[in-house]
């Protein structure tokens, strides 16, 4: 789609790699986010880590420079209970975000079977005996759904893994195909459509989530490379509208 977008509508932004590295704020993001504001662009933060509640993310943000309310923001563990019925039971592998969002649905997260679903998001307590629990739910007939498949997300000092290895984990062990929620999957893009309907750009720093997201919705794809993609990198596909270091400089040039 053409560059640069029309005015006003709604930006969605992806969060990590974007405007912070592990909660780092990514120099010139915050009053980047500002200046759209002030444009009359609305933005919604869009975003597959499932390890931060709502409120640590807003907290997060406003470090950054940027005031923003929980419902400025759309997770892949919001998008990943919306597969589940209140009242279902989970085994989550899953942290913060995650269990928030299960308890919102109102699932109940148990240790004891039967399982409806094993839910695995990111989570820094994920051992053999988690990975073994998880696996025996699964072959009880448990559905697996995974709040995003990133193998990796990025850091200041480089890529530590992500949600995608914990499901990769989980799925070879349990053997079965998990349902994956978060970008680019359907799952989330209802729950970005059920909230803002005038889509004009998706900034993110990973084509195969954020570009393949941004195709799904039909609307343009902005990549900046202050996350997982490298300016030396091709991207062939899905090919962005635009290209920046980051999203200071790619709100500036507008």
């Amino acid at each position: 789609m053409s560059w640069p977008p029309p005015p006003g509508g709604t930006w969605l932004i992806d969060l990590d790699g974007v405007v912070w590295l592990a909660g780092q704020p990514i120099a010139g993001s915050g009053p980047a986010i500002d200046a759209l504001h002030r444009a009359g662009v609305r933005t919604l933060f869009v975003t597959n880590n499932a390890g931060l509640t709502l409120d640590q993310m807003v907290e997060r943000l406003a470090r950054a420079g940027v005031t923003a309310h929980r419902d400025d923001l759309v997770t892949s563990a919001q998008a990943a209970a919306t597969l589940l019925a209140p009242g279902a039971r989970v085994l989550a592998v899953g942290q913060g975000g995650a269990l928030e969002a299960l308890a919102e649905r109102g699932a109940t997260v148990t240790e004891e079977p039967p399982f409806d679903a094993v839910v695995v998001g990111y989570t820094r307590a994920f051992d053999y005996d988690r990975l073994t629990a998880a696996c025996r739910a699964l072959r009880s007939g448990a559905r697996l759904i995974g709040t995003n498949d990133d193998a990796t997300y990025p850091t200041p000092d480089g890529l530590v893994p992500g949600a995608g290895s914990l499901l990769a984990a989980v799925a070879t062990a349990g053997g079965v195909i998990p349902e994956v929620a978060g970008k680019p999957n359907q799952a989330m893009a209802d729950l970005v459509r059920q909230r803002a309907p005038d889509v004009t750009v998706m900034v993110g720093d990973r084509p195969s989530t954020d570009g393949r997201f941004a195709e799904v919705l039909g609307t343009r794809f902005a990549l900046v490379y202050s996350g997982v993609t490298r300016p030396d990198q091709t991207v062939d596909t899905p090919r962005p509208a635009a290209t920046a270091a980051d999203l200071g400089a790619l709100v500036r040039a507008l």
